[in-house]
Parts: structure tokens; C-alpha cells; sequence
């Protein structure tokens, strides 16, 4: 059991690392990125999925709360969330098997692509959310001289010659990230607790397995458990031939690491929330079944 909680617990300080060295870049353009985005509406699903490839489940975490605060659009967290693999990339390549090595280039640019797609359509036929950034931006923009906007741990982003350049770029993104550490840290202590005692990932791993004509709708079931076990677990049983490649895609399309964790912890705007995660997965099935009919077919 100690174990477990171990696990957990280095699975949050990487979390921590992470979000804590991407707040302080955020720290320095906090004030621009939301007019960077809408200047580029078109690109943003497109930046949000290189990002997404970045190998941390911290991206996920940092992507949900930029899209609570209304700094990104459904189509932008959307194309991060499909492009994430999480803790997927370092087992691939930590494979012996140069089948499988050469197949990391496949996952990464087909993750890419397709998250970008994605985005871009949720953004063209989801008005909504794109409209309510913008008009976020011009409130913040109304008046130039009353204006605030508020960041992590609640403080104004905009530069204030009262506040120390140690505050604003250190403490308050130390702050935030330690925030989210213990939410991080208390839920996957919950979840690796609960996966200990159904019996470890060997039970999932089974559960996978179980049928190969679903693995796919399996495959994201398990992706959609906000854990690093689960890119994990997948990654494994693909590595063991327990699944196709599409199922392997499949579900690691549909893992966000901890991302969905901070997205649903606020609860503004959830039916959007859940409008999105019913587009991740059918999108991240209807890729998984669509590549396994291409390779059958080739």
C-alpha cells in the first residue's frame, strides 16, 4: 500500500514540476496570451496540439485551467487533450522491439494532425466558446486604465509597478502549481488506492484484452480514467501485442493525464465541458476503428 501511495505521490511532484516551470513562462505573457490566441483563432488548435505532444500529464493540467479561465477556446483545449500521450512516448521508447520504435513516429504525427483537425472543426461549428474568449478579452480591455485581470492565486496579471517582478514571476506561480499539487496528489492516492485493490493494472490489462473488436471503445474507457496509469496500462498492453495500434490510439487520444481532474473541479460552463468530452470519444474511437480497417485492408 505504501507503494501505491509512493507512486502517487511522485506521480504529483512531476506534476508539480512541470506546471510550476510552465507558470512562470506563463507568468511573463499571462496579460498577451488570450489576445495572442484570438489574433490566431485559426491557428490555435494547431499551437494547442504541438504542445500537447510534450510527454507530461502537467500540459493537461495546465491546458484545463487556462480553459477555465477563459483563455483558450473548446477547439484549443480539444486539440491539446487528443494530442497528449502522456507518460505513453517514454515507454515506447524504452522498447527493444525497433517495430515498435519506428511506430512512435506514426502515433506522434497522427495525434498531431488529428488534434489539430479536431480542434479546428469543434472551433468552426462551436461558435460559442470562441465568442465567450473574446468577450473575456474586451472586458479586460474596456478600460485600460481600471483594467484587471485576474491570474493564478487570484492576483492581477497585468503589470503593476507596486508588485515585485519575485512575486509575479515566482511566488504567485509557486503558489498555483502547490494548489494544484495537493488536488493532484489527494485524487491519485484515491485512484492508485482503488486500482490496488481491484487487483493492479493486470486487472485492466485483461479488461483490454477481453475483445478485440471493442478494444478501440475499451481502449478509451480506460484512456478517460484521469490518470498516468492509464497511458500507461494502454502503452504496456500494446507493447505485449494485447491491442491493435488503432486501439492503442484510441485510448491514448482519449487520455489527458490530470487534465480533466482541474477541468471539471470548476464548475462553470459544465455542459460544454461534457460536449467535449462526448467529441473526444467518438473522435478518438472513430480514429482508432478507421486506422485498424486501413492496416487490415493494406
Amino acid at each position: 500500500m505504501w507503494e501505491v501511495l509512493l507512486d502517487a505521490l511522485i506521480d504529483s511532484l512531476k506534476v508539480l514540476a512541470v506546471a510550476f516551470i510552465l507558470y512562470i513562462l506563463i507568468s511573463f505573457v499571462e496579460n498577451k496570451i488570450a489576445r495572442i490566441l484570438e489574433k490566431r483563432n485559426k491557428l490555435s488548435p494547431l499551437i494547442g496540439s504541438a504542445l500537447g505532444l510534450i510527454p507530461q500529464c502537467g500540459i493537461g493540467v495546465v491546458a484545463a485551467d487556462l480553459f477555465n479561465k477563459k483563455h483558450i477556446s473548446m477547439g484549443t483545449i480539444t486539440a491539446i487533450f487528443l494530442a497528449c500521450s502522456d507518460e505513453a512516448l517514454p515507454i515506447l521508447l524504452s522498447s527493444k522491439d525497433s517495430k515498435i520504435l519506428l511506430s512512435i513516429i506514426p502515433i506522434i504525427l497522427i495525434k498531431f494532425v488529428y488534434g489539430f483537425l479536431v480542434g479546428f472543426i469543434v472551433d468552426v461549428f462551436y461558435q460559442k466558446s470562441q465568442v465567450r474568449v473574446s468577450q473575456h478579452i474586451k472586458e479586460c480591455n474596456h478600460h485600460l486604465e481600471e483594467e484587471i485581470h485576474i491570474g493564478c492565486c487570484n492576483h492581477p496579471i497585468e503589470e503593476d509597478e507596486h508588485e515585485s517582478k519575485l512575486h509575479k514571476h515566482l511566488i504567485h506561480p509557486l503558489i498555483h502549481s502547490l494548489k494544484i499539487f495537493v488536488y493532484v496528489l489527494i485524487i491519485n492516492s484515491v485512484l492508485n488506492i482503488v486500482i490496488y485493490l481491484i487487483g493492479g493494472t493486470d486487472t485492466i490489462g485483461n479488461f483490454l484484452t477481453s475483445s478485440k473488436w471493442i478494444s478501440p471503445v475499451i481502449s478509451s474507457l480506460v484512456g478517460m480514467i484521469p490518470n498516468c496509469a492509464a497511458s500507461v496500462v494502454i502503452t504496456e498492453v500494446y507493447l505485449l501485442k494485447g491491442i491493435s495500434f488503432g486501439a492503442c490510439l484510441s485510448g491514448l487520444c482519449m487520455n489527458a493525464g490530470l487534465g480533466f481532474l482541474i477541468l471539471f473541479r470548476n464548475k462553470e460552463n459544465l455542459k460544454e465541458k461534457f460536449i467535449m468530452l462526448g467529441i473526444m470519444f467518438v473522435s478518438s474511437n472513430l480514429l482508432g476503428y478507421l486506422v485498424d480497417i486501413i492496416i487490415n485492408l493494406l
